[in-house]
């Protein structure tokens, strides 16, 4: 997973709930980066709709799945359901969820 050094520009944060505009399915940000940075095989391969490469894209767990998604800003919209997210991988990111959306009290190593 990437390190965004210019966050300011994405539109969500880690540990916000995101809503997928096409596929209806909400999940958690766990990681975001600032421009795409999968590879071509897998843009012509998965990413049919052809979202802009040079704008934020994020590592998404799938909320009732046990897997996470690549997914380009334009397709996800804030999830305003405030309830938490039932994946696995949710306590290896996040220590707690608080008004809507989880947080970290440790940096990640």
């Amino acid at each position: 997973m990437g390190t965004v050094t210019d966050i300011h520009r994405a539109c969500f944060g880690i540990g916000e709930l995101v809503s997928h505009k096409m596929f209806d399915y909400r999940g958690v940000v766990v990681d975001v980066d600032a421009t795409f940075q999968a590879t071509d095989e897998w843009y012509e391969t998965v990413a049919k709709s052809r979202p802009p490469k040079d704008k934020p894209w994020y590592h998404v767990l799938v909320d009732g799945g046990d897997h996470s998604t690549y997914v380009a800003e334009q397709n996800l919209e804030a999830d305003t359901s405030k309830s938490e997210v039932n994946h696995p991988m949710v306590p290896e990111f996040f220590d707690k969820f608080e008004a809507g959306r989880y947080r970290r009290d440790e940096p990640f190593n």
